[in-house]
């Protein structure tokens, strides 16, 4: 049986039992009440159809969209008056809008990948769509026709990739034309039905100031991250999920001069750096025989071959963090990289594992060895409950002290409480404590304010 048909079964509706006298009434149910069918789907299917036999081919090249768009339009417009006269005009322009983003869009979510508004995309099943808007969940009244319908758009996203979703291999991470990145899976793993989930990215990627203007940061704290990045220092961003972590690293990239050859390693392509000596690499899954799957950890070996001058890993998770460290430890400084943990010394314990998970037997006190002597400088980002994204700490990784890595805190976040408005209250503050390599700050030619060290609001 195919998959759209075991889809099409699962999402057989069941009859809800009916009460018998004397028995226990029904649970309230909370889920919304069903929606309401498109009296004009028929009409749609059958334009769609229409459309895709007389054009001969959809052009989607970016520069064509337009011109594409408006060759959809008035095909639409003139089937509507060859078999729908009478239509109000506003159902006239929503058919061929949806049409349009059917064609050559993706479908019902085209509007919201348009929304600059709108950070992120959840479909939780064709009709329960949320999006982040200002960093607050909403319900949209947007949704999908049935099951088919999603697995047809996420189809859509994965095949010009490379990438592929079936019941073999039923989730996938890919990424939008603008960068986005997508992941999606599919039942069996998913009992509701199809789910996509969108982390959109600003078409201009955010700037050091507008981290400033954002409450991100501070302008000195700003500054102090700026030197760091160019005196070639080993930072690891850390962070929870949706933190802002990607987005910090974008900014960090923007600091390398642009002379420098850039590698950058990712599971899918989303870092926006605009230097030109840069090189972009991806890592493969395997294909339908379960064989030719390139991980991460086999880019980061390649990667030292290609004589970097940087390294920029878009996240770490398993035994590529073991080569990081080494490639780190072995000339090539000023790396990057961000790794999912709470806090800065959490994120040290989380590589601690990952180099464990390369297969090595390495003891404790040699992992942390490699880990002091390789990262320089944690920079640990937050997500609020206001939907504020901050770096709560700048942390330096001063060294071994016995079998401990000792941290410093620079710079802190120190929250306060919410306001009237529900956002949250706090002020960044100096530790007062000088890093002890600025000296390599020093020989890099960067001179920062000695008042940037005295312990104060920043």
């Amino acid at each position: 049986m195919s998959l759209l048909r075991r889809l099409e079964k699962r999402a057989t509706p069941v009859p809800e039992p009916t009460a018998t006298p004397g028995s226990q009434p029904a649970r309230q149910q909370l889920t919304p009440p069903p929606r309401k069918r498109d009296p004009y789907q028929n009409l749609k299917n059958d334009l769609h159809k229409k459309v895709i036999s007389e054009l001969s081919f959809i052009n989607t090249d970016q520069e064509d969209r337009e011109k594409t768009s408006r060759s959809i339009a008035e095909l639409v417009a003139g089937l509507l008056d060859r078999e729908e006269k009478n239509l109000p005009r506003h159902e006239r322009q929503r058919i061929t809008t949806e049409i349009v983003n059917e064609a050559i869009g993706f479908g019902p979510i085209t509007p919201l990948l348009n929304d600059p508004e709108i950070s992120e995309i959840m479909v939780n099943k064709p009709d329960q769509i949320y999006v982040e808007r200002g960093g607050k969940l909403e319900l949209t009244d947007i949704c999908f026709r049935d099951n088919a319908h999603v697995i047809h758009i996420i189809e859509k996203i994965v095949a010009p990739i490379g990438r592929r979703i079936d019941e073999s291999m039923p989730m996938v991470d890919a990424r939008l034309p603008d960068g986005s990145r997508v992941n999606a899976i599919i039942p069996p793993l998913s009992l509701k039905g199809p789910s996509i989930t969108i982390r959109k990215f600003f078409k201009d990627p955010l700037s050091i100031d507008d981290m400033a203007r954002l409450g991100s940061l501070t302008p000195p704290m700003a500054s102090f991250i700026k030197a760091c990045v160019q005196a070639r220092l080993n930072i690891v961003v850390s962070g929870g999920t949706g933190s802002g972590k990607t987005t910090t690293l974008n900014v960090l990239s923007s600091f390398i001069p642009p002379g420098e050859r850039i590698v950058t390693i990712e599971d899918a392509a989303e870092l926006q750096l605009r230097q030109e000596h840069l090189i972009t690499l991806e890592s493969r899954p395997p294909n339908i025989e379960g064989k030719g799957a390139i991980t991460i950890r086999d880019l980061v070996r390649n990667t030292l071959r290609m004589r970097p001058d940087r390294i920029i890993v878009g996240e770490v998770r398993s035994g590529e963090a073991l080569d990081m460290l080494q490639a780190m430890n072995t000339g090539h400084d000023g790396s990057l990289t961000t790794g999912h943990a709470n806090t800065p010394r959490d994120m040290l314990s989380r590589l601690e594992t990952m180099v464990l998970m390369a297969g090595m037997e390495l003891p404790v006190r040699a992992i942390r060895d490699q880990i002091s002597s390789a990262v320089d400088l944690i920079i640990q980002q937050s997500r609020f409950r206001d939907g504020s994204r901050k770096i709560t700490h700048i942390t330096e990784v001063q060294g071994m002290e016995g079998d401990v890595i000792v941290l410093q805190d620079l710079f802190i976040f120190r929250p306060g409480g919410m306001d009237q408005e529900g956002n949250i209250t706090g002020s960044f503050v100096s530790t007062g404590i000088r890093p002890k390599f600025v000296h390599r700050l020093e020989e890099a030619g960067i001179h920062l304010d000695h008042e940037l060290f005295v312990p104060s609001l920043v």
